[in-house]
């Protein structure tokens, strides 16, 4: 029976894609004057691509941006650079999380509340910068809630999603028992981080992720759901839970009913 959630931070607490990380890869762009801007549909793609400063060193694959950018040939000055690059984009980032310009993610903060109050453990693991993903918590849930729930961010581990080292690292040092345990993610990359780790768990899609391939999760929903919202959209049910309205701590429960850790083609990422 589930006692403990294990949330993704980017698309899961807040709404955080297309309303943080674009605008601010786009203003640490123009800060440093790079041949290079991201439309809504070129960011969709760089998402496949696990972690920020992943992203941005997928633009050293374009010959072209590298000479235009002035990019070192070196390892080591490519590196440094990747780390000015990331630190200005994580400053914009956490800016306009602040600002309110992030709306947080229905139910969420709704659903951490009655967790914590029914004792169950809650934590975020993400593979985004620890100060963003802090800052976006923080946001969503308020700061009381927010020290209540233990981060797992950045370069705590050596992959990225959907490397599932992420999630083991988070079970091993909270004592959790797999068993016991419910991921909320968003992406395919999410999900296969969490079922290579053989924990179950719930997708809440969002504009960039709702077309992808959920085969594995144990429940497909459009959001969480809020008191006073249109319904909750279910897209996919394997296990217990059936929603009705939004989503509860007993259709979180329900989830893990009978649940086996699937099959994961290690290919299908």
């Amino acid at each position: 029976m589930v006692t403990a959630l294990v949330f993704d931070c980017d698309g899961v607490l807040a709404d955080t894609e297309r309303y943080g990380h674009l605008p601010a890869f786009n203003a640490t762009f123009e800060h440093f004057d790079l041949p290079v801007r991201w439309d809504e549909q070129e960011y969709g793609r760089r998402l496949a691509i696990g972690g920020g400063k992943e992203r941005l060193a997928s633009l050293f694959a374009d010959p072209g941006f590298t000479r235009s950018a002035g990019v070192p040939d070196d390892e080591g000055g490519r590196r440094d650079l990747l780390a000015r690059w990331h630190r200005d984009k994580t400053a914009r980032f956490t800016e306009l999380v602040a600002s309110g310009s992030v709306p947080a993610r229905p139910g969420v903060a709704r659903l951490i509340g009655e967790a914590l109050s029914a004792g169950w453990t809650v934590a975020v693991a993400s593979t985004s910068a620890e100060a963003s993903v802090r800052a976006v918590l923080t946001h969503a849930v308020g700061d009381e809630l927010a020290q209540r729930i233990p981060v797992f961010a950045g370069d705590v581990v050596p992959a990225k999603k959907p490397d599932p080292a992420i999630y083991l690292l988070a079970v091993e040092q909270l004592g959790l028992e797999p068993a016991d345990v419910l991921v909320v993610e968003d992406s395919r990359n999410g999900l296969l981080a969490a079922t290579r780790a053989g924990l179950p768990c719930l997708v809440t899609v969002n504009g960039y992720t709702r077309d992808e391939d959920f085969s594995e999760a144990v429940l497909v929903v459009s959001e969480l759901g809020d008191p006073g919202r249109p319904d909750v959209e279910v897209l996919a049910a394997r296990g217990s839970a059936r929603p009705s309205g939004l989503v509860t701590l007993e259709d979180l429960r329900a989830c893990t009913s009978g649940h086996t850790a699937p099959d994961i083609d290690e290919g299908a990422a």
